[in-house]
């Protein structure tokens, strides 16, 4: 039996958290969200590559981030919105999805595919996960690298959603370029 000995590997702590979405495993995303919605990313800074597609789209699009004193768990916009789409800290996956299901909103996070499974998470879902899979690994940017991304990423990633996509799961192909994070 082989082990997976680079998952066991990766920086799964808080120190992992800092690994930035590329503009192309945003792409998958586009088909279900209506222009019409209006998009909260709570995790993200201007430079942020859901932020900007998402603007750069004609998305009505709010914004939050630590940097700003707002923090996910303390924080909700005054402003209306309808969706929530990020890629949260990984490290802490199951407290963004309990706090995710409070809001009672259709949402998309990216997060590592083996986040399906785990008791609390079993608990939190309730059934109600759906998933957008990818025919590959999504390379991430690094604080080191805004240019292009890091190669070789240990583990597979999907967006787990809510109330957003037409089935439980859905498989896309990612269709993988660079192209640097303004930051």
């Amino acid at each position: 039996m082989s082990i997976n000995k680079g998952y066991m590997e990766c920086n799964r702590k808080e120190s992992g958290d800092e690994v930035y979405t590329p503009f192309y495993a945003v792409d998958p995303l586009l088909e279900f969200i209506p222009k019409s919605k209006v998009i909260w990313c709570p995790f993200d800074e201007e430079w942020s590559v859901f932020y900007q597609t998402f603007k750069n789209l004609g998305y009505k699009v709010i914004r939050s981030s630590l940097s700003e004193n707002q923090d996910f768990f303390t924080y909700e916009p005054k402003e209306h919105y309808d969706i929530i789409i990020s890629n949260p800290p990984f490290s802490k996956k199951d407290d963004v999805l309990k706090r995710l299901y409070s809001f009672n909103k259709p949402f998309a996070v990216l997060l590592p595919a083996n986040s399906i499974q785990g008791k609390k998470r079993f608990k939190i879902f309730n059934n109600e996960i759906q998933m957008l899979g990818f025919d590959s690994r999504v390379d991430y940017h690094t604080n080191d690298n805004f240019k292009t991304t890091t190669k070789g990423t240990p583990f597979a990633s999907a967006y787990f959603c809510r109330n957003l996509l037409p089935e439980k799961l859905i498989l896309r192909e990612l269709n993988k370029y660079e192209k640097c994070i303004e930051n």
